[in-house]
């Protein structure tokens, strides 16, 4: 006799039945909404694009997957590109944009948009928009007639919609691994530059009867997030790698973080100038936790104009090696000043203030003449720097560009410095002052001793006051250096050995006749060094500075022109005693050699 079913197994038998019936007819009913409504989708996305954009963008697509219960589909092989026609005849009607687009991928995805809320409510909800790995074109042509213009639609884009829906709202529009490429066609020839691994999310985009001229959206945008790792970029002269480990931007706030930034040499510094077939500069940086605030995207999208109210950069390294065993080339370098070059810029650029707080700087030469290294070291520098810009011709616009920076020489003596710039000057006008303070003068050895060939034997740097008025020819001012208690040692380089000599003699010379000991002398007398240096026309800028200081250095221990004609002078003299003396003990040795010769 069979078993008899439980009475609840049965009702559950029932009502799985049912619920799977009903899916099945769900799912039917899916997929036949979906094969009729396609040609009308299609038709829809096609004629919506080319409305809204005033026929400027066309949309092509292969294929369309739909799934009406979970609210989701899939457009296949997308092509989204401008029509030049439409964009010449916008030219002409001085109502077109500064950039044009050309995106391509294989998927755009559609994630949950409420099929029955558009049909009832007659309102498009879209919670995301997924446009993965695209490859995305921006071309820009500047006009004036978009200067100033507030970063909104000139027509609502409502207008293009309200017979068809209320509203149009996408939630998140994600493009992932975005390989980006912009082309710059401001000038005669197109400057193009691209990167990879980018990330741009657009929060919240509407399309309503208020949001064209809502005033906290941008362009239709509550919010735009972006996101770049791992970047990197080969300069165009092949020598360094440009690298980016990781950058956010948010445009709401206007902040860009880049936790950290590298100019990275291509080869060691051994093989660097030998590659570069000259003596030249090889630059090391990375600098960490740089923050932009303040940020005008719209001027950024329309013009490619860099504009920030400040500007921040924690911790980093700076380090600069040059191995001159290798010729120099020889280049004109007046009109590259940093403000000159700051002028010469193509693009826009504005940083209302930069904050630098713990960075270190250092420069080393391996000298041709000694076979050693050469380095001096500007420890745990910090400071700001003030109206960083190249958008000085308008009238009421600030002129001067100032840097208040302290740091620390070989990690000892105080250095306070202010740099005023004339960003206006057509001769770049430039002032110094400051001092540097509390200094052993010994540890100067690590760059005196290879490069100057001079070792300071012992003197304690008071102060090394400086006030320099200057421009791209000429420094003008002062220098006030104290000190006490100086000695230093002349050296040489002699064959087969690796250390240098002292040179005992003119040492003794330079100490008692030409060197100050004490700057006031014993008997309170200051020697304060007028300057007037003429800079060679291929000096660089940091080397007029050093050249200039060390003018007045000179002078200050006493090593003026006059000096130095005295030095020569006895230079001059103990050469020819030296001379005479070796004469002498020749014709010494031919007469014994002789009368030797004469007893055999």
């Amino acid at each position: 006799m069979a078993e008899k079913v439980p009475r609840k197994f049965k009702v559950l038998k029932w009502i799985i039945g049912i619920v799977l019936f009903i899916s099945l007819i769900l799912v039917g009913a899916s997929w036949y909404i979906s094969v009729k409504f396609k040609p009308l989708i299609r038709k829809e996305i096609t004629e919506l694009v080319q409305k809204s954009t005033h026929g400027l963008y066309r949309i092509e697509f292969s294929q369309i997957h739909t799934n009406f219960i979970t609210g989701s589909a899939t457009i296949s092989d997308v092509n989204i590109t401008p029509d030049t026609n439409v964009f010449k005849v916008l030219v002409a009607a001085k109502k077109a944009p500064n950039n044009l687009y050309y995106i391509r991928l294989k998927k755009l995805s559609i994630k949950r948009f409420h099929p029955y809320d558009i049909y009832f409510n007659k309102k498009v909800d879209i919670s995301l928009l997924l446009f993965d790995n695209p490859d995305i074109t921006m071309v820009n042509k500047h006009f004036d007639f978009n200067d100033n213009r507030p970063p909104r639609p000139r027509k609502s884009p409502y207008d293009y919609i309200k017979n068809l829906f209320k509203s149009l709202r996408v939630q998140l529009v994600d493009f992932r691994n975005v390989r980006f490429k912009y082309v710059n066609n401001n000038d005669l020839l197109p400057d193009v530059d691209s990167v990879s691994n980018l990330n741009v999310t657009l929060k919240d985009w509407l399309i309503d009867s208020l949001s064209a001229q809502d005033t906290t959206r941008l362009y239709l945008l509550k919010d735009v997030d972006l996101n770049l790792s791992n970047y990197s970029y080969a300069t165009p002269d092949s020598m360094y790698h440009i690298t980016i480990n990781q950058l956010d931007f948010n445009a709401s706030s206007g902040k860009v973080n880049i936790k950290q930034f590298g100019l990275i040499p291509r080869y060691s510094e051994a093989n660097f100038a030998k590659v570069a077939g000259y003596a030249r500069d090889r630059f090391t940086i990375q600098l960490k936790n740089i923050d932009l605030d303040g940020i005008d995207l719209p001027a950024y999208l329309q013009k490619r104009e860099l504009i920030a109210s400040q500007m921040s950069i924690a911790d980093g390294e700076v380090a600069v090696f040059n191995n001159n065993t290798f010729p120099k080339l020889e280049k004109i370098k007046t009109g590259r000043f940093p403000h000159q070059l700051l002028q010469q810029l193509k693009a826009q650029l504005t940083i209302k203030k930069i904050k630098l707080s713990n960075i270190n700087v250092s420069y080393t030469e391996f000298d041709k003449k000694s076979q050693q290294r050469g380095r001096i070291s500007f420890e745990n520098t910090t400071g700001a720097i003030t109206n960083a810009t190249n958008a000085v011709k308008v009238k009421t616009a600030n002129p001067i560009m100032q840097a208040d920076l302290v740091s620390y020489v070989m990690g000892q003596g105080k250095l306070a410095i202010n740099f005023k710039f004339d960003l206006n000057s057509s001769t770049g006008e430039f002032a110094y002052k400051g001092a540097i303070t509390n200094l052993d003068g010994r540890k100067l050895n690590q760059i005196t001793k290879p490069l100057g060939m001079v070792q300071v034997n012992k003197g304690m740097i008071k102060s090394l006051a400086f006030d320099i008025k200057a421009n791209q020819d000429v420094a003008k001012g002062k220098v006030d250096f104290a000190f006490n208690d100086l000695s230093v040692a002349l050296l040489k380089k002699e064959e087969g050995k690796a250390r240098l000599v002292r040179k005992g003699l003119l040492s003794i010379l330079a100490n008692a006749l030409v060197i100050y000991s004490d700057n006031p002398s014993k008997d309170g007398k200051f020697t304060s060094a007028p300057i007037h240096y003429s800079r060679q026309p291929t000096g660089s800028f940091f080397n007029f500075i050093w050249k200039t200081l060390y003018q007045g250095v000179k002078y200050s221990v006493g090593v003026t022109p006059q000096k130095e004609a005295e030095i020569k002078a006895q230079v001059a003299k103990f050469e020819k005693m030296k001379d005479d003396r070796d004469e002498r003990r020749r014709r010494r040795q031919l007469r014994i050699e002789k009368k030797e010769r004469e007893q055999r």
